[in-house]
């Protein structure tokens, strides 16, 4: 067992302790941790502007384990299967699903896609 999968079992046995990962959402799938990196967040632009405006206050980076970082401080996400939800620190609560090996898009209150896409290293790409 890698270091990476420990800190996972780990984390995973906290979280259903207290209750945070319990729920039917966050139990699909396997764990697993996001590639490390800055993930760019924006929405898409239009056909008289640019292709995407970037959101620089919802951009982040991605840590080891299962840790991220924004400006306004770090805390700890999980994903399950297609699923991450940041769990603690200044984005808690904050959803996405996986689209790809670099791409998130930002689920709503009801689980349901936005415009929001956060893009590993660069450029948003649609999904």
């Amino acid at each position: 067992m890698t270091d990476s999968m420990r800190w996972n079992t780990i984390l995973l046995t906290i979280l259903v302790v207290l209750g945070i990962g319990s729920s039917a959402e966050a139990t699909p799938g396997m764990l697993g941790t996001l590639p490390h990196g800055r993930y760019v967040c924006a929405l898409p632009g239009d056909a008289g502007g640019a292709a995407w405006r970037e959101l620089p206050d919802a951009s982040f980076r991605i840590e080891n384990a299962s840790t991220y970082r924004t400006s306004d401080g770090s805390g700890i996400y999980l994903m399950t299967g297609k699923k991450v939800v940041f769990t603690r620190g200044p984005m808690k609560g904050v959803r996405f699903e996986r689209v790809g090996n670099s791409t998130l898009v930002r689920l709503d209150d009801d689980g349901k896609r936005t415009k929001v896409r956060c893009t590993r290293g660069g450029t948003p790409v649609s999904g």
